[in-house]
């Protein structure tokens, strides 16, 4: 009861701003002061008001016996242990996965000795590059090179 006249206090004060605010033609402003002035009685007829004290005081409730309750402290305590065997666990698996995988990775080699050329597959060529016609050599690059500089007289 005490909760829900004290917002409807609040609310009441919020319009009374609202209205003197429009009375110097800033409606703007006094539509947004009248929209926050409302969320108290709001929350109090939702019942979110009373709500939100019970959460204040569950809160307080248990940050007070998180510092007088030494149970509190044992149970933050096993908490942390589990966390450990946890993360224990996580690495000793992953540490037993990669010495199980290592020596089968050692056994093939990764790459043939003698390869001359990276490998393309069963029955696949290497394909030539092309060439224009009429010209072995690769001086076609030369010879468009020495065009330029004839023509600019170089």
């Amino acid at each position: 009861m005490l909760t829900t006249t004290v917002c409807v206090a609040l609310s009441a004060a919020g319009l009374a701003i609202a209205i003197l605010t429009a009375y110097r033609r800033r409606y703007l402003r006094a539509t947004r002061i009248a929209a926050f002035a409302l969320i108290p009685v709001g929350l109090a007829m939702a019942g979110l008001a009373t709500l939100g004290g019970r959460i204040g005081r569950a809160v307080g409730d248990w940050a007070a016996d998180l510092v007088f309750r030494p149970t509190v402290w044992a149970g933050f305590a096993v908490l942390a242990l589990s966390v450990v065997l946890f993360t224990m666990t996580r690495l000793v698996g992953r540490r037993t996965r990669t010495s199980r995988e290592a020596p089968a990775a050692e056994s093939r080699p990764a790459v043939a000795p003698t390869a001359s050329a990276p490998s393309l597959g069963p029955g696949r060529k290497r394909e030539e590059p092309k060439r224009k016609a009429g010209k072995s050599d690769g001086l076609e690059d030369f010879e468009d090179i020495e065009a330029i500089l004839k023509k600019h007289g170089i």
